[in-house]
């Protein structure tokens, strides 16, 4: 496994992260941002750091700057297709696998690059394979910390502004805040989604395979 930040293209590379893994409610969002050689002060200066280091509000904006200067893919899963993908791949590892790679394809389609970077999720040959069935072949390196890229900030920027922008509209589809995270307060707005829409609602705003759906029927007093 290579290191470090030396990568095989001189032209650039492309970084990808995703947002909403850990987050009952909403998408799960993969995003990646081609970073061209020379350019990373460039990210600095525009105020991009992992998303997780930084304001709802200011990755909204960053993420708007990003957009505007860089080659990008973003790919939102929805929680309806995301629990109809669980359900096939019955691992999240190879979800995010094919997340990764579908994004990974679309910068590819628009600009050439021999290398991507993304965080360690799971084993990197999930990723490669999920590229290897689309007919693309790249220079994969996974690694922890993988934020600490620029390319790989960035995406996480735009894979979180994402998330924000479709969690607030799926809170104004269901007539409720929808809370980010999983926790106490994500618990009890989901049980009273329950009890104003059925059980049934919670496959249209949340990821189902968390423990979290089996806590909220029990206190909502529905059944599976």
């Amino acid at each position: 496994m290579k290191q470090g930040y030396l990568f095989g293209s001189a032209a650039g590379h492309i970084g990808t992260d995703e947002s909403g893994k850990g987050d009952y409610f909403g998408p799960l969002v993969v995003a990646g941002v081609f970073l061209p050689e020379g350019q990373a002060d460039v990210l600095r200066e525009l105020g991009v750091r992992d998303s997780k280091r930084m304001t709802d509000g200011r990755v909204r904006a960053v993420a708007a700057d990003v957009k505007r200067g860089y080659k990008h893919a973003v790919v939102a899963i929805g929680p309806e297709k995301y629990n109809e993908l669980y359900g096939k791949f019955r691992n999240l590892n190879r979800l995010l696998a094919w997340g990764h790679a579908r994004v990974i394809e679309n910068i590819l389609a628009e600009v050439p690059a021999e290398t991507a970077l993304t965080d360690r999720f799971g084993d990197e040959r999930f990723v490669r394979d999920a590229m290897l069935r689309l007919g693309r072949t790249i220079e994969l390196i996974q690694r922890t910390k993988a934020e600490e890229d620029p390319a790989v900030a960035a995406a996480s920027v735009l894979a979180r502004a994402e998330f924000l922008y479709r969690l607030h509209a799926l809170s104004q589809d269901a007539g409720m805040e929808l809370p980010k995270g999983a926790s106490t307060l994500v618990d009890e707005a989901a049980v009273e989604l329950v009890r104003r829409s059925g059980p049934e609602a919670l496959a249209r705003f949340a990821k189902l395979h968390f423990k979290t759906t089996q806590r909220v029927l029990d206190a909502a007093g529905a059944a599976r």
